[in-house]
């Protein structure tokens, strides 16, 4: 255990050392009907709607079968063995098919009018599980996946299946009605025709089979290489500064040009396969259309059939095959549905932060005592970025950690906030587990600086009441004061009242990190996390802020984290990270007349001055 007291140090032995990175591995959903199911799930709040659908549908689908029905009693009216046409049966046919037709069509638009309302509310209730899981997510999966893979899912994939319900659900529950309706239809006019008929549907089997087999993969490939595309396309813009200051726009090109040849060529493959099966339905189905005149023909010529009954069965072979044609080429639109419903549905099932423990508690009245036993992590396995930490922290000390990059300093202050879970070990605050609090009280106990600042669109006040929802426009501009950050708000045209684009980015970076700093004032937190905080800001800007900053830390639990050493020499302690583990600690003076590592790296950054 080091106990970190400002009037003593303690070297520890170097450890392994640790890397900052990581590979991640997604385990794609490949069982269709898997995804189906899970969708049904989406599906079953929507009972009623598809119910009145169907009813719908099979109303709608009587009609359509008795369409060719009373065209071949129409046929037979016209031929009806004798020289004359009986005109009054046909004129009543006639009125009968003109009241079908128009009925139809209203049952048609009731049926789309319901279905899309059902999609919509399926997709809202889909795009809203995923974003309430992302911010359900650790922060290392945000770490190991680019912002536009993300977008992807919850735009182009949700879209997808949205497409795929509202094309498809109707178009199943009808081609099934229509299917069963047919058949007993054909069954009643000519059994021995009906089973000539159906010498197409194994053939119409093993050809959707076939080709189903060949576009799920590829609108697979399909909808990842989109994500891919758009991650890159989303990292380009964000980086667009640094592109153009380097001159890597051909670079870019190049690789946007790349993605988008193999999205291309992947989206052709899968659309010409996908293509395939309606003109080899066709010539499957014109084949069975022969069988059936042909037999036809001789049928009648024996009289065992009339005219009509033949122009009736044509007309429910049609019904008959048209919804197996339209089911095989709907299977192909559901590859697309079902591809982008099993990427939504990998981020849904991907492991979410840790639970609160059933006895958790909430934090009051802390103090801010950290202390750290035996504390290892690892990204990858084998690889240790923390191997066996031990420290206490009073409450009220201030604490800077120090070391080269990949060391592990960002890593602790990850751990206590609880943003990453140890393997090993155990992290205390005032004496208390950390699991042993509640994650959300937790959190409200820490405010943070970070390096990188990143701010909302929206009014300046807003991004910095963002440190505290409930705070009044006195102590928002209060915060700002003590930030030093009132001094160019209050030449901004708007003021306080400044709209600010996504990112912040109409502000320079020093600005955007002085509004950061104004937001963890804001906060008022018992723990205080520094992350390079005054890294972006000018010396002289920087020397107000650390003003500002000793006010702000004055009875706080400080954690720093600096390359540069000057911003921290008057920390109470400065704890030298290397390779993972705790190598010296000990105040500025104390370390330097050791003349270990903390006196090494102080003299790499002022050779050239008097140390």
């Amino acid at each position: 255990m080091l106990i970190l007291d400002p009037r003593q140090s303690k070297r520890t032995s170097a450890g392994i050392a640790g890397r900052m990175h990581t590979r991640f591995t997604v385990e794609k959903a490949r069982d269709i009907r898997h995804t189906l199911k899970r969708l049904w799930d989406y599906f079953k709040v929507e009972k009623r709607e598809l119910f009145i659908t169907f009813l719908l549908i099979v109303v709608s689908g009587i009609l359509g079968i008795s369409v060719p029905f009373l065209i071949g009693k129409a046929v037979d009216a016209i031929f009806p063995g004798e020289l004359s046409v009986e005109f009054a049966k046909l004129k009543i046919i006639v009125w009968i098919l003109l009241s079908i037709y128009i009925f139809d069509n209203v049952l048609t638009f009731l049926q789309e009018y319901i279905v899309a309302g059902i999609a919509q509310r399926v997709v809202y209730n889909l795009r809203e599980g995923l974003f309430e899981k992302l911010q359900l997510l650790p922060i290392m999966f945000f770490d190991i996946h680019t912002h536009g893979e993300i977008m992807s899912r919850l735009t182009n994939d949700i879209e997808e299946v949205s497409t795929t319900i509202s094309q498809t659900t109707v178009q199943l529950m009808t081609s099934t009605v229509n299917i069963v309706g047919s058949l007993f239809m054909m069954l009643y006019l000519s059994p021995i025709m009906t089973a000539a008929s159906l010498i197409t549907i194994p053939m119409v089997y093993f050809l959707t089979k076939f080709i189903a087999g060949k576009t799920k993969q590829f609108f697979m490939n399909q909808q990842k290489t989109l994500g891919q595309l758009n991650g890159h396309i989303e990292e380009t813009i964000a980086g667009i500064h640094v592109v153009k200051a380097f001159n890597n726009e051909s670079k870019v090109i190049g690789e946007f040009k790349k993605r988008n040849d193999i999205l291309r060529d992947v989206g052709v493959k899968a659309q010409i396969w996908s293509g395939y099966i309606m003109p080899l339905m066709n010539v499957i189905n014109n084949f069975g259309f022969g069988v059936i005149a042909i037999l036809g023909g001789m049928l009648a010529v024996k009289g065992s059939i009339s005219i009509g009954v033949i122009a009736s069965f044509i007309s429910y072979s049609k019904q008959f095959t048209r919804p197996l044609n339209e089911l095989a080429n709907t299977f192909n639109t559901l590859q697309s549905g079902i591809a982008g419903a099993e990427r939504v549905f990998e981020i849904l099932d991907e492991q979410e932060e840790r639970k609160d423990e059933k006895d958790a508690v909430e934090i009051n009245g802390i103090r801010g005592e950290v202390e750290f036993k035996n504390v290892s992590f690892e990204y990858e396995k084998g690889e240790p970025v923390l191997k066996d930490v031990s420290f206490k922290v009073d409450a009220g000390t201030n604490i800077a950690l120090v070391g080269p990059t990949g060391a592990g300093k960002t890593t602790i202050v990850n751990l206590l906030t609880g943003f990453y879970e140890i393997e090993k070990g155990e992290i205390l605050i005032d004496g208390i587990n950390i699991r042993d609090y509640r994650k959300d009280s937790l959190r409200k106990i820490f405010g943070m600086v970070l390096q990188d600042t990143y701010l909302f669109s929206g009014t300046i006040k807003e991004n910095i009441r963002y440190g505290r929802l409930d705070a009044t426009d006195e102590e928002v501009e209060r915060a700002a004061v003590l930030a030093r950050a009132d001094d160019y708000i209050g030449k901004l045209p708007m003021g306080y009242g400044t709209c600010l684009t996504e990112g912040g980015t109409n502000l320079s970076q020093g600005q955007r990190q002085l509004l950061a700093i104004s937001r963890a004032i804001l906060a008022d937190p018992s723990i205080l996390i520094l992350d390079e905080a005054t890294s972006s800001v000018d010396t002289r800007t920087e020397l107000k802020i650390q003003e500002a900053m000793v006010k702000l830390m004055k009875n706080r639990t400080t954690f720093i984290i600096a390359h540069r050493l000057s911003t921290i020499r008057d920390a109470d302690i400065i704890m030298v990270i290397n390779k993972g583990q705790i190598v010296e600690a000990g105040s500025h003076e104390k370390l330097l007349e050791n003349q270990g590592h903390y006196y090494e790296l102080y003299r790499s950054q002022f050779v050239n001055r008097s140390i």
